[in-house]
């Protein structure tokens, strides 16, 4: 037990040692906000950072310009950390405000903190790099930079092309307004462009001619709505009219498109329930004499939790304890949640964790591993990863409790040092844990027994189609 709380300390003292530089980074990133697959500017960032500290870097990974995977060492066992760094559209914000003041308005803006996840996670690969030297460890360190995770899924399509498959395990984190392992699976997801095709004609002098495609959208949306009362109720389904066939309602539309986001607890189910959308939209097509063309865009898998990590990371975290944080940081939390925050934001933020939160301007202590897994009630890619190697996460208190992500209340907090306290007790949670998988076989032998018996021996199979590729997606964006 001495030696691992002397391998804890050091780590922590190595990621102490380096941590303003990773902290600039991450200022930097976040004040170049970039979007899915064009976060060109970040990945420089990041690739000359690393190639300073002695990784080698590979480009292009996936099919991607903006993936990288950076590794150090020789041999196994690999461990692989990752890291996110695309923003969000229109949540441009100028920091440590407590109104809504954009830099430039329509701009993108840091609005899930993939600054932070992006640059705190090099600083875990850097600090283990620098612990299998000094300690003489044996294995590899890779840090994979995942571009498109909030549009576009990049960690699916590094899945797809196999740079998970030799990993023994993978590490990951993300801001939060609390301080946690992430214990919970994540819903499945598939997104898709169902696009109608029909016939232009004058509205008045001839509409028994025309065959509206708008008119499919609408009667698709009416049947998935009358669908829903007969779906799973985990499960959901979003969408938005993407294309309306135009702006003149003197002609009937030709064309027009609308985007289903289907999700549920399980792939498998969610690929049944895209099935039903699909036999809709069909249904749609057949009543108003249009044809449909499905276009899968987007998928992920569940998380697939593994409790061995989890406990490993928790006694981390616990010896680690919460962020340092001061009062000018508690004094900001609170002026930002009076000033532009409500009751129920406040209510919905603590609610998964515990509603005794509510009172806390921010979290000061470290949630303990529920006895129960739950689903979070959302999709990220690093669920594709988890289906290939064992993976653990943990959330680190960054924000204001109350905060709501994807705004700008949240990119204001982004560069602050309450949220770069957040990013340092993340990398050492991280560094720590895969230090302690690294010193200690038995433990990532425990990791991948579990991962074989939760997802019974299935093969990983990308949901993504492979005739998609990122290009198609960026083409759609641009």
């Amino acid at each position: 037990m001495q030696n691992d709380r002397l391998s804890l300390d050091e780590i922590a003292r190595g990621v102490d040692a380096k941590a303003q530089a990773y902290c600039d980074l991450s200022d930097r990133i976040w004040a170049m906000p970039e979007l899915a697959f064009e976060e060109h500017r970040s990945v420089e960032e990041q690739i000359t950072t690393l190639e300073a500290e002695g990784f080698r870097i590979t480009r292009n990974v996936g099919g991607m310009a903006t993936a990288l995977v950076a590794e150090y060492g020789r041999g196994g066992p690999i461990v692989g950390i990752l890291g996110e760094f695309d923003a969000l559209p229109d949540l441009a914000q100028k920091s440590g405000l407590t109104e809504h003041s954009p830099t430039v308005r329509g701009a993108p803006g840091h609005g899930c903190g993939h600054n932070l996840l992006g640059a705190g996670s090099a600083l875990a690969a850097v600090a283990l790099k620098d612990a299998l030297e000094a300690e003489g460890i044996a294995g590899t360190v890779r840090y994979y930079g995942c571009p498109a995770e909030e549009s576009g899924s990049g960690k699916t399509f590094m899945a797809r092309a196999g740079l998970f498959d030799d990993l023994d395990a993978a590490f990951c984190w993300h801001p939060n307004v609390v301080n946690e392992v992430v214990t919970t699976s994540s819903l499945a997801c598939i997104q898709a462009y169902f696009r109608f095709k029909g016939r232009a004609a004058h509205a008045a002098a001839s509409p028994h001619v025309g065959r509206s495609a708008l008119d499919a959208v609408e009667l698709m949306n009416v049947g998935v709505n009358y669908m829903r009362e007969h779906m799973p109720s985990d499960a959901r389904v979003h969408y938005a009219v993407t294309n309306t066939g135009g702006d003149a309602p003197n002609v009937v539309q030709a064309y027009a498109e609308s985007l289903y986001l289907v999700r549920s607890p399980h792939l498998p189910d969610a690929e049944r329930l895209f099935e039903r959308v699909k036999k809709i939209a069909e249904g749609a097509a057949l009543m108003t004499e249009t044809s449909v063309t499905v276009q899968i865009t987007d998928a992920t898998s569940n998380i697939v939790p593994n409790r061995a990590l989890e406990e490993a990371m928790y006694e981390n975290m616990k010896r680690l304890g919460p962020p340092p944080f001061d009062r000018s940081d508690f004094a900001f939390a609170e002026k930002l949640r009076k000033a532009s925050l409500t009751d129920e934001e406040i209510l919905a933020s603590v609610k998964p964790y515990d509603i005794s939160l509510k009172t806390q301007v921010l979290h000061d202590g470290v949630l303990s591993m529920p006895t129960r897994e739950e689903v979070m009630m959302g999709t990220t890619d690093v669920g594709d990863v988890s289906w290939i190697v064992p993976t653990v996460q943990c959330h680190t208190a960054c924000f204001a409790i109350g905060t709501p992500f994807h705004t700008w209340q949240l990119v204001a907090q982004g560069n602050l040092p309450a949220a770069h306290k957040g990013m340092v007790l993340a990398a050492k949670a991280m560094a720590a844990t895969a230090a302690d998988c690294l010193r200690n076989p038995d433990l990532i032998a425990r990791a991948k027994a579990e991962l074989q018996e939760r997802t019974g021996g299935r093969t990983y199979v990308c949901p993504i189609p492979d005739d998609v590729t990122p290009d198609d997606l960026r083409a759609k964006a641009a």
